[in-house]
């Protein structure tokens, strides 16, 4: 008879302390978790009737707040007329009319979507179309990846392997890893003069082993959980031109960045850069479900299908569902008919004004904005449980790693809502120059 405590509706949390395993957490020494039991707009409620602005979008998603009226709808809709299907020998309505929004909004020549349940997903399938493409036409020695340090792509194997080797969060899994090859992180920030010295590494490897590399794997302009780090877009633009020259494909990972959120609707316009891969995720449910899209070009697609084994290979379960699927669609017609372009920039504007000032104190590294992103740089990391508290009791949800404080808040957000926020940043980091480090 198996040990374990009974989930009542008195004490859920102990159950939940116990038996249930939360992302990147001990089950050990856990870290406090905090009982949500309603979500409305930009407030997170929880079991005791405290009420949170949440700073993060839950993990960058909900870009439109919580619980928004056309959003409910259109998964209301869908699940009178069925929940889910197989996507294998069979289609539907909602996945299409989402895929044609997608070819739409992205960026030209990207017309093939490849539906998948995750953003980590989504790197792995952009992986293996690379890996496959070149193999289809008779280059199957091209199997590597090139990178550039400070990344970030997923949990799963093949985007761990591309994830930073060193300063990442999969570092234990580097001997049973595929290996490839990690450039440079570009320093120049995305408001500097450009530096031919920046591209000097990444233009050394691929100079050195394109005929092994299928494809580079890049965030564009801003670097995600591997440090939040924002940099110049003509390294972009010089990462196009040179796989362009050694005949190297160029997958981007918008799953952070896309659906507004830098201040353009995908990052890769403010450079404008066209990938041959297009990797999304996160806000495009609106945080409503878990749904992800690869995209690529007709001449990726033709090339995997017109030679053997003359069909992808892969196909999750889940692929397409159609509530996933519906409420995408649904979220992405309430961004593109809402004045979105005018909410960021306000965002922007004000992260400028409130979290700058905060670059004069002695224990922070840096500060850096971009569109609907703030993030604050500390010299140590931090105790996250300890500071996590901190913005609770001040009424704000923020979730800090490592040595960064940073916010990627609902579009929705409004100036008051976003003071607080941001005082509760100034506050506690300002507390921080007495806490002890871990």
């Amino acid at each position: 008879m198996k040990n374990v405590i009974k989930a009542s509706s008195d004490d859920w949390l102990s159950f939940d302390k116990v038996h249930v395993w939360h992302p990147y957490a001990s089950m050990q020494n856990t870290l406090p978790v905090y009982p949500v039991i309603a979500a409305e707009g930009v407030y997170l409620t929880l079991e005791d009737g405290r009420k949170l602005i949440d700073g993060m979008a839950s993990w960058w998603s909900v870009i439109h707040g919580y619980n928004h009226p056309q959003l409910n709808e259109a998964i209301h809709k869908q699940l009178d007329n069925m929940a889910h299907v197989m996507f294998g020998g069979l289609t539907h309505h909602p996945a299409v009319e989402l895929a044609a929004k997608l070819i739409e909004i992205t960026p030209d020549s990207l017309d093939r979507v490849f539906f998948c349940d995750s953003g980590s997903v989504a790197v792995e399938v952009a992986i293996k179309m690379a890996i496959q493409y070149w193999y289809a036409i008779g280059h199957p020695e091209k199997q590597k990846l090139l990178t550039i340090r400070s990344g970030y792509h997923g949990d799963t194997f093949g985007a761990m392997a591309v994830c930073d080797p060193v300063n990442g969060m999969h570092n234990i899994f580097s001997n049973i890893l595929p290996q490839h090859y990690f450039a440079d992180a570009p320093r120049s920030k995305y408001d500097e003069d450009w530096d031919e010295e920046e591209i000097k590494s990444f233009q050394s490897l691929l100079e050195q082993h394109h005929d092994q590399i299928a494809a580079v794997i890049l965030e564009p302009l801003l670097q995600g959980a591997g440090g939040m780090r924002i940099y110049c877009p003509e390294y972009l633009r010089r990462v196009r031109t040179l796989c362009h020259e050694y005949n190297v494909l160029l997958i981007l990972d918008e799953i952070a960045t896309g659906f507004g959120r830098t201040g353009t609707l995908f990052a890769c316009e403010r450079a404008e850069v066209i990938p041959d891969i297009l990797c999304l995720g996160k806000a495009l449910t609106g945080g409503y479900m878990s749904l992800a899209a690869t995209l690529t070009t007709a001449k990726v697609s033709d090339g995997i299908s017109s030679h053997f084994p003359g069909l992808f290979m892969h196909g999750p379960t889940f692929m397409a569902n159609p509530l996933a699927c519906s409420v995408a669609a649904a979220s992405i017609k309430l961004l593109l008919e809402s004045p979105w372009q005018q909410r960021v920039s306000q965002i922007e504007k004000q992260l400028i004004g409130s979290l700058l000032p905060c670059a004069s104190l002695p224990y922070v590294a840096d500060v850096r904005v971009l569109g609907a992103v703030g993030v604050v740089e500390l010299m140590h990391p931090v105790n996250l449980g300890q500071m996590q508290q901190r913005f609770v009791d001040k009424g704000v949800w923020i979730r800090p790693f490592r040595n960064l404080v940073y916010i990627m808040p609902p579009y929705v957000i409004n100036t008051e809502e976003l003071d607080q926020v941001t005082n509760a940043i100034i506050e506690v980091i300002k507390e921080e120059k007495g806490a002890n480090y871990l």
